[in-house]
C-alpha cells in the first residue's frame, strides 16, 4: 500500500488534524487556567502567578488558530468560533488591565466562562470535521 503525499485531500486532513490538536491544547490550557484561579482563591494565593503565566503562554495560540482556520478548509461555524476566541481573549485582557470608573473587571469571570464555552464548542465542531462518524459524508464536513 502506498500513500500519495501530494494529494490535496491528504494535506487538508493533516491541516485539519493539526488545527484540532491546537484547539484541544488551547482548551486544556483553559481548564488549567480555571483550576489555578480556584487554587489561588481557595488554597494559596501564590497560584495566582501561575494563573497569569498560563494566559501569557497560551494566548499565542489564538492568533495561530485564527490564521490556520482561514488557510484550511473549515465550515464557517468553525471560523466564527475561532474568531470569537480571539475577540473574547482580547476582552479578557482589556477587562483585567483597563482601569475605568465603570469597573469592567467584574465582567472578567463572565468573559472567561464564555471563552471556555466557545473553546469547548470549537473542539467538538472540529472533532466532527476531522473524525466524521459513519453517517457523515464529505458534503456534511464542509457545511
Amino acid at each position: 500500500m502506498t500513500l500519495n503525499l501530494s494529494s490535496s485531500t491528504q494535506t487538508t486532513n493533516w491541516r485539519q488534524f493539526g488545527f484540532y490538536a491546537i484547539a484541544l491544547l488551547f482548551n486544556l490550557c483553559l481548564v488549567a487556567q480555571v483550576l489555578t484561579v480556584g487554587l489561588a482563591y481557595f488554597y494559596n494565593p501564590e497560584w495566582w502567578n501561575i494563573h497569569v503565566l498560563l494566559v501569557r503562554g497560551y494566548s499565542v495560540l489564538a492568533p495561530i488558530m485564527l490564521l490556520w482556520v482561514f488557510l484550511s478548509s473549515f465550515p464557517q461555524r468553525v471560523r466564527n468560533l475561532t474568531l470569537s476566541i480571539s475577540v473574547l481573549l482580547g476582552l479578557q485582557f482589556l477587562t483585567i488591565h483597563l482601569k475605568s470608573p465603570l469597573h469592567a473587571g467584574v465582567l472578567h469571570p463572565l468573559i472567561g466562562f464564555l471563552l471556555f464555552n466557545v473553546s469547548t464548542t470549537l473542539v467538538h465542531r472540529v472533532q466532527h470535521v476531522v473524525f466524521p462518524t459513519d453517517g457523515e459524508n464529505n458534503a456534511n464536513r464542509i457545511v
